[in-house]
């Protein structure tokens, strides 16, 4: 005879308090549309253990022991950037527990860790996480006024073919950013447009090509000299005082570069290495790099690349940078909240 689908708790419970109220087991069952034998098997076990529901299974005995996911968690935690038959067979090697690939990925999600593509930040060394906490304390107290008198700068290279490059790495969810979960990476690698550009909080400032190695003098005749001293002639008021803002490239920080900007008394914020993400520019490069994406069609080479890059950076909202330094004070608190180390800038 076949066996007909396991009872629900709630039919169980409906036979129950039908037999206590005094129905017989035939009515009983034509009201569930049960056999009479399932009803007098269900009221029979409600007389001898008082039970309502199904009693708990044995089952199949789990595959990993409590040690073995702490064991597994270790191997997450030692090199979370292992593809998932490498951690298998890592732990089926140093545990001696014969687990599939499919356990193991079960095991890990019940921890919590899945599998993400890792986010790209700059490489930190200790100096750079120390001198990134007391940068951020010695501006803790800054207003938005004294962040709408920074002229932003970065240098930028651009692409006609963007590398996916991605990689993928095990991490719990608030772990997106610790540092052995993101990918670190260095400024200006690849071929394609390199560009400079700046900002303040009154004006979007010139963008220009830099084509080949830029030396210390080129930068302070074609950047300095030819575009950021006539963008800052051209600010108003002009009795501002303005503070330029460049990172540690080596070009910057040459003698022969700090001795032109002293000598042309241009004041320049102290800025700490490896600091991207304190840098609204970097999200207007972003913005910059998106909109050159949607034009159709696509550059076809390096002029057509720099001619979509000049036409898009004018068409920019000045909403876009404005929101953009209205952030800082956010940004100096996100990297007192990380202890110096990256954020989600």
């Amino acid at each position: 005879m076949t066996k007909g689908p396991e009872l629900t708790d709630f039919e169980r419970g409906f036979i129950i308090g039908s037999w206590t109220f005094g129905a017989t087991e035939e009515a009983i069952a034509e009201k569930v549309g049960r056999s009479r034998n399932t009803v007098h098997t269900i009221i029979a076990k409600y007389r001898e253990n008082q039970r309502t529901t199904v009693a708990p299974r044995s089952g199949r005995p789990p595959i990993m022991s409590q040690r073995d996911k702490r064991h597994l968690a270790t191997i997450i935690k030692e090199n979370c950037k292992q593809p998932l038959n490498v951690i298998c067979q890592n732990f089926v090697e140093s545990s001696g527990t014969d687990a599939s690939e499919s356990t193991v990925r079960r095991r890990l999600h019940d921890m919590g860790y899945h599998s993400h593509v890792a986010v790209r930040k700059p490489l930190l060394s200790n100096k750079n996480v120390k001198d990134r906490l007391n940068w951020v304390k010695s501006k803790n107290d800054w207003t938005a006024e004294n962040w709408r008198k920074i002229i932003w700068s970065d240098e930028s290279r651009f692409t006609l073919f963007q590398d996916d490059g991605r990689t993928r790495v095990w991490r719990l969810s608030n772990e997106k950013y610790k540092a052995n979960c993101i990918v670190p990476t260095v400024k200006h690698g690849g071929g394609g447009v390199m560009v400079w550009g700046c900002f303040t909080w009154s004006k979007l400032g010139p963008l220009i090509r830099l084509d080949g190695r830029v030396n210390s003098q080129r930068y302070i005749e074609e950047v300095l000299q030819n575009a950021l001293i006539p963008f800052m002639r051209s600010l108003r008021p002009r009795k501002a005082v303005y503070i330029f803002q460049q990172d540690n490239a080596p070009i910057h920080k040459s003698q022969l570069t700090c001795e032109f900007l002293r000598s042309s008394n241009i004041n320049v914020l102290d800025w700490p290495g490896q600091s991207p993400d304190l840098n609204p520019i970097e999200h207007l490069w972003d913005e910059l790099g998106r909109c050159v994406r949607k034009r159709t069609p696509p550059p076809k080479n390096e002029t057509e690349l720099m001619a979509y890059l000049q036409e898009e950076w004018e068409c920019i909202s000045e909403d876009v940078w404005r929101n953009l330094i209205n952030s800082m004070e956010r940004r100096v608190k996100a990297v007192i909240e990380a202890k110096g180390y990256s954020t989600s800038y």
